[in-house]
């Protein structure tokens, strides 16, 4: 008789400041605002075609041997907020949060949560991997990748409204 499946679950949280207004930094949170500083983002949009940032878009992700299918649940972008859901197929799901915060007019708080379920054993064993010290370096990461995009090009501005130019 086979074991019974239990799927494992777990939340982490982070946050970092970014020299940004928070309507700026909040447009590097969308599919397409990601391509401006995370490596090899590259969403193939389904829903709609366009990229449009919409509460119910669809897209699709492959990195690392994996494809990924995304959905966006919420698009609040006068409030600085944005949802999505994230399935890995036989491995995880999750849901993602990001919100930015004003500080100053100049500067802003992140704040990135991801709530992971496994699917199967390989999706345990990644969210046990993923342990609070290696998601604060996750998120940490973002941080120095957004830092390294806007020193390369200060004018860089993606409107949050309308960003045309990502999430993980």
């Amino acid at each position: 008789m086979s074991a019974v499946f239990r799927a494992e679950r777990a939340q982490r949280s982070a946050s970092f400041e970014l020299p940004l207004p928070r309507e700026d930094a909040f447009g590097l949170f969308t599919p397409e605002g990601e391509r401006a500083w995370a490596q090899g983002w590259n969403p193939e949009y389904l829903h709609p075609v366009d990229g449009d940032p919409v509460a119910g878009m669809v897209f699709r992700t492959r990195a690392e041997g994996e494809e990924t299918l995304w959905m966006m649940t919420r698009w609040q972008p006068d409030d600085g907020a944005v949802s999505y859901i994230r399935c890995t197929p036989g491995s995880r799901i999750a849901t993602v949060d990001v919100t930015c915060a004003a500080l100053a007019p100049d500067r802003c708080a992140v704040t990135v949560t991801y709530a992971f379920t496994g699917l199967g054993e390989t999706g345990n064993e990644w969210i046990r991997a993923l342990d609070a010290a290696r998601y604060e370096a996750f998120i940490g990461e973002w941080k120095t990748a957004i830092e390294a995009s806007l020193a390369g090009s200060r004018a860089l501005s993606i409107p949050a409204g309308r960003a045309r130019g990502a999430s993980r």
